[in-house]
């Protein structure tokens, strides 16, 4: 592959836009874990529900 012909500039954004861009940044993080985790939860909760009460009537 050949070089790119041009050199993009780096941006540097203000401590105030780089702030908010952490803050956007961290709630989406947050969501994320938070779906992730009432996803697992439902598929262990499902996963119960369908084993049925005689589950917990068996011998170990």
């Amino acid at each position: 592959m050949s070089a790119p012909n041009e050199i993009r500039e780096v941006i540097i954004y203000p401590p105030e836009i780089e702030a908010a861009r952490a803050k956007v940044r961290r709630r989406r993080s947050l969501a994320l874990g938070a779906a992730l985790a009432l996803f697992a939860i439902t598929f262990y909760v499902l996963t119960i529900i369908k084993m049925g009460p005689a589950l917990f009537d068996r011998a170990i």
